[in-house]
């Protein structure tokens, strides 16, 4: 993206949430009213989000490596967030990002990606969602298989003017989510469409309450250490100018 036409101007980064300002907003009235994902009914996961936050510890290693980068000229100051509770995605990592913030002095704004609508849309607009940051989505989308998709969480590293240096998308590298949800989520033989919908469901759950889910977090936090660093030390990433 080019600083120049970011729509991440100073004044827009600071109206973004803090991750305690976040989690508060996810248990109010106002959030639990907005449309969750497929248009299904908004549960609080305030709670959840403070005991995750209050789990979530970096290792030893990846503290010294923030305040290592955010030391370097030229290094990692802010951090923008777009995201939704609803999404596990992003449950898996604000509360590993936020963590990663305070370790190394960075401050983290938080978006959140919808209005009071769902977006569906894979080309969004202010025009068709008026009450949400679409403008941020639409600067931000992922380009995966050939398309453009609205993924969330997105993880957007700044120096401290405001140039990007690296920007996470919804899950690390190592977590090949749609390959592993696709085989959990698959028909077996005799099952009717309600059966595999509803053992595909639990064994989705049953695998976020596995330990995997926290591999992921710590893999999260790592490819974004070592981009960071990629990008500090050789002026940019592989694929990117």
């Amino acid at each position: 993206m080019e600083r120049s036409r970011s729509v991440v101007t100073p004044e827009r980064f600071a109206a973004g949430m803090t991750f305690e300002q976040y989690v508060r907003y996810v248990g109010t009235p106002e959030n639990l009213a907005r449309e969750a994902s497929q248009g299904g009914t908004r549960r609080d996961w305030s709670g959840w989000l403070r005991q995750a936050y209050e789990r979530a510890r970096l290792t030893e290693a990846q503290t010294a490596a923030i305040r290592w980068l955010a030391a370097q000229p030229g290094g990692p100051a802010k951090v923008l967030g777009l995201a939704e509770e609803w999404s596990s995605d992003c449950r898996r990592d604000l509360p590993m990002l936020a963590r990663l913030a305070e370790a190394g002095g960075l401050e983290l704004r938080i978006f959140r990606r919808d209005g009071q609508r769902f977006m569906r849309s894979q080309t969004p607009t202010l025009a068709e969602y008026p009450d949400s940051n679409a403008d941020l989505m639409a600067e931000l989308m992922n380009l995966k298989n050939g398309q453009a998709w609205a993924s969330i969480p997105v993880a957007v590293f700044y120096t401290k003017d405001l140039e990007p240096l690296y920007r996470y998308v919804e899950y690390p590298a190592i977590y090949h989510k749609d390959r592993i949800v696709g085989t959990l989520r698959a028909p077996r033989p005799g099952e009717t469409r309600e059966q595999t919908q509803a053992r595909g469901d639990r064994a989705f759950m049953a695998m976020l309450e596995s330990p995997f889910f926290h591999v992921w977090a710590c893999a999260g936090i790592d490819q974004i250490l070592s981009a960071l660093y990629e990008r500090l030390v050789v002026g940019s990433l592989e694929g990117q100018p």
